[in-house]
């Protein structure tokens, strides 16, 4: 259940997600609560991200008879985390789609720059036979999706997708620029960043919220 923002975005406003987000955002939520909140919106949101995953049929025998299904081949899919705090949203992904490959990218915003520099990118193999969805909490100056979505075109997957959480316009506008191709998925797109890179009204940052830390 989405609805389109702007061409190949699109906001994921199932009432069970956006209650979800609402619970989130609220600055009393505990490490644990902001935690299971993630996780249990990353897995509604994994069913509308994965709604055109190519399918095949099978064989199989029921308890009454031989029959034919449909089932997707996870091992064709590859989740990408943004580290750190992609990984908030990689656990709920994983639990709707258990076998699919994972890589990781390595990506901090330098603090006076606000761009992306690359520290760690491992991957599985056979990427050119792939399809990917990118996982990052938060779209907020779109840089580090940018460059994640980069380095990813190098290895030629069959497919990108972008998932986030939290977007704002200017990540949006950014990220399209960058990326025309690549479809944004993201449960709501707030109305602006500040000064310091931060989406207004936001949720703060998403990694600190998710790990405890500051």
């Amino acid at each position: 259940m989405s609805q389109l923002y702007k061409n190949n975005v699109y906001v994921v406003n199932h009432p069970l997600v956006q209650h979800k987000l609402t619970l989130m955002r609220k600055q009393e939520s505990s490490t644990n609560t902001f935690r299971r909140l993630l996780n249990e919106i990353s897995m509604l949101m994994a069913y509308e991200v994965t709604a055109d995953m190519p399918m095949q049929d099978i064989e199989i025998e029921t308890p009454m008879e031989k029959t034919t299904g449909k089932v997707i081949d996870g091992k064709k899919l590859v989740f990408v985390s943004i580290l750190r705090a992609g990984n908030g949203i990689l656990e709920g992904m994983l639990s709707v789609v258990p076998g699919a490959r994972v890589g990781h990218i390595g990506l901090y915003r330098d603090p006076k720059t606000l761009t992306a520099v690359e520290y760690y990118f491992k991957m599985p193999h056979d990427m050119d036979q792939r399809d990917i969805i990118v996982v990052d909490p938060m779209l907020a100056t779109g840089n580090s999706a940018i460059a994640a979505v980069e380095r990813l075109k190098e290895l030629h997957p069959k497919s990108i997708k972008f998932v986030c959480l939290v977007g704002c316009p200017e990540g949006v506008n950014a990220m399209q620029k960058a990326h025309p191709d690549v479809p944004i998925y993201t449960a709501a797109i707030d109305r602006q960043l500040n000064d310091h890179g931060y989406i207004m009204p936001g949720l703060g940052d998403a990694g600190d919220r998710i790990f405890g830390t500051k």
